[in-house]
């Protein structure tokens, strides 16, 4: 019954990988007859290719391997040349063409679904507000900054993060959007308020402050 695989039938929507690359992979991975190969083993040399997100490899009797594949969807460039798919996972560190569409995430290594997670959490809500979000830094210190899609960038800073956000969208966002083509940057890093910089390098304290520097 163990009969040596003669075909490999490759299935997918393919823009990135090929049939061909599919192939060889699995021949590669492939060590004995049909009845006693290790599918799961075709199945990780299968998924180590670039762009794959997935496979399902299964038994077609009496010769042949069939191999259904997701390709990987590209969501997010992440720093100089990587990918970042939906889930915040890096699957290509050193892409050969990265689509400048894309947002922009910045990090240290290993904080790529924490990066991810602050986008996701804000650009929907920051579209609602009329501003497109189009990248996010974590620097090395752990201060956060977004870019919205003029250049602008809101300085969130290190300490609670997410309630500047908050703030930034409930109370500094309908100014933003309205005077967007005026504004350079805007720092959320005060107690109570915030501060404005605009594109003449003057700075305007829009809310009241409790403190004349910010927290961090």
């Amino acid at each position: 019954l163990d009969r040596p695989v003669r075909r490999v039938l490759v299935e997918g929507a393919f823009q990135r990988v090929s049939p061909p690359e599919i192939e060889s992979a699995v021949t590669e991975a492939v060590q004995g007859g049909l009845a006693s190969v290790d599918l799961d083993k075709v199945r990780e040399r299968v998924e180590r290719i670039e762009w794959v997100d997935s496979a399902v490899v299964q038994r077609r009797w009496p010769d042949a391997l069939r191999v259904v594949v997701t390709e990987e969807v590209a969501a997010a460039r992440w720093n100089e040349a990587g990918l970042l798919n939906a889930r915040g996972e890096l699957f290509i560190r050193n892409a050969r063409y990265v689509p400048p569409e894309l947002p922009l995430l910045q990090g240290p290594d290993g904080s790529e679904q924490a990066v991810a997670q602050l986008y996701l959490d804000a650009q929907g809500r920051l579209l609602e507000a009329g501003l497109r979000l189009t990248g996010v830094r974590l620097d090395e210190r752990g201060a956060w900054e977004l870019e919205l899609g003029n250049g602008l960038a809101v300085r969130l800073g290190r300490l609670t993060v997410n309630e500047r956000l908050e703030r930034f969208i409930t109370l500094a966002s309908p100014m933003v959007a309205k005077r967007l083509a005026e504004i350079a940057s805007v720092d959320m890093r005060y107690t109570n308020g915030f501060s404005v910089a605009w594109n003449a390098r003057s700075a305007l304290a829009v809310a009241a402050q409790e403190d004349a520097t910010p927290d961090a």
